[in-house]
């Protein structure tokens, strides 16, 4: 399977299987549509060749010699023997029973506080309450359980990753400095390294906390939605007041003092921004480097949600970021964009792109009361309860339902080009919207591949600059 695209002057062919990305020109880009339509027919490549001749000539009459068409030919040709084009889908028939498959727990998204001090509109956590629980801080004896836990259950497996979320963490910041010193106590004694991130909307961000974090956190993750007038529309605190003349002096000041440590910036688009490439801007022109800003998911009756129709948009706003990316690179001065990280020489394995996040087996999130949930977007929903930090996991049906969430389960995943770089896409948007793991958020999936088809173009516009 073979996706082909023009974006920005550029004719890409992506060959799905093998991740193979090829630059081409406009003869031989007509040439792999029609060598895929007739293989896809059955038939035999020096059938295809035999008429490849003449379909060109009729499309484009005598702009190409006969001769530049065989060698255009033999070029395609050579791909498909080095395994680079028209490569044959392997995953599908070796893909183990992910039932059976023996996991771990690596990861933990510690729910440290159910509160917060905003009121963003579009919160899937309800400003800390998830579906009804009730407000309250995670103690150090829960923390530290948790702790135990994914120390327990992580086997061999080395380097583990807890992230501290809310509702806003800060509001229960010394639970935080404590929990983190009984990991650097424990990962010694059980021959583990804890990665410790942490999401923040920034009010409390104070010297302590920053200190604290430059030490002690890998990733800081900080809330902001670009201008003044979107975050503050969608990001208010708890008296409707805006937020952004809280927060961004802080990021700024923070993210001066992270010096090479990771941070990111990060916003959500919604009906109320689908310009979102000048809050891409004005982040950037603030001095942020690492950015990204997510789609909002939420159903359509919500005003600010984003529809079927708004798509076409979107996508020239993708066309528009991605051309800015490549401006800022050109002058010397780079910026991140979260979704446009791609890796088209390594990447994550075979398996876990298949799989994705690992949510329900993998990683799990933990309440305040150390509730186990396959994630932050299923905290509440009592048919995902899969048991507590205390007596272990008790739901083993809902894990190993989790453990076959993959794209060969999905039949919207099998035959999107997609499929390697979303591992299947988020299993908690699939059930907000089809009551089904093994389903897709399709607006979710649309976006997406507009994203990798920019992402793919960037490279190559960077790599042709470099040439």
């Amino acid at each position: 399977m073979v996706h082909q695209y023009k974006n920005n002057g550029y004719n890409i062919v992506l060959d799905v299987c093998s991740g193979s990305v090829h630059v081409v020109d406009e003869l031989v880009y007509d040439m792999i549509e029609f060598y895929q339509d007739k293989l896809n027919e059955g038939q035999k490549t020096e059938a295809v060749r035999s008429e490849v001749i003449a379909y060109i000539q009729q499309k484009h009459g005598n702009t190409y010699s006969i001769e530049d068409i065989s060698d255009a030919a033999s070029d395609i040709e050579e791909l498909m023997e080095a395994g680079q084009l028209f490569t044959e889908d392997v995953y599908r028939d070796i893909i183990m029973d992910f039932k059976k498959r023996k996991t771990v727990v690596k990861a933990l998204c510690l729910h440290i506080a159910h509160d917060c001090n905003l009121a963003c509109q579009y919160c899937f956590a309800d400003e800390g309450e998830y579906h009804g629980q009730k407000r309250e801080l995670m103690s150090l004896e829960v923390g530290k359980k948790a702790l135990d836990f994914l120390i327990e259950n992580s086997g061999n497996r080395v380097n583990l990753e807890v992230d501290f979320f809310g509702g806003e963490p800060l509001m229960n910041f010394d639970v935080v400095k404590e929990l983190v010193a009984y990991g650097r106590m424990r990962e010694k004694e059980a021959n583990k390294n804890f990665r410790f991130t942490l999401t923040t909307n920034g009010v409390l961000l104070n010297d302590e906390v920053m200190e604290f974090c430059n030490k002690e956190i890998s990733n800081v993750v900080l809330s902001l939605d670009g201008r003044k007038e979107i975050n503050d529309m969608m990001r208010p605190t708890r008296n409707g007041h805006g937020s952004y003349d809280v927060i961004v002096p802080k990021f700024q000041r923070f993210v001066e003092s992270r010096g090479d440590k990771s941070y990111y910036v990060r916003g959500t688009f919604t009906r109320h921004n689908l310009d979102f490439t000048e809050d891409f801007k004005h982040m950037a022109d603030l001095g942020f480097k690492e950015i990204s800003i997510e789609p909002v998911v939420s159903p359509d009756e919500c005003e600010y949600a984003i529809r079927q129709e708004d798509l076409p948009v979107i996508f020239e706003e993708y066309d528009k970021l991605a051309q800015d990316i490549i401006r800022r690179h050109k002058e010397g001065k780079p910026v991140t964009f979260f979704h446009y990280m791609l890796d088209l020489n390594g990447g994550p394995c075979v398996y876990k792109r298949l799989s994705g996040c690992g949510s329900g087996t993998e990683y799990l999130a933990v309440t305040p009361t150390g509730q186990l949930y396959p994630c932050h977007q299923f905290v509440g929903q009592e048919e995902f309860l899969l048991g507590d930090v205390y007596n272990g996991i008790n739901r083993t049906d809902i894990v190993d339902e989790f453990k076959l969430c993959n794209v060969y389960a999905k039949d919207k995943c099998k035959d999107c080009f997609a499929r390697f770089y979303c591992s299947g896409g988020c299993a908690a948007n699939s059930y907000q919207f089809h009551g089904s793991i093994t389903d897709a958020y399709d607006i979710g999936c649309e976006l997406q591949r507009k994203r990798i088809e920019c992402a793919i173009m960037i490279k190559a516009a960077l790599a042709d600059e470099e040439d």
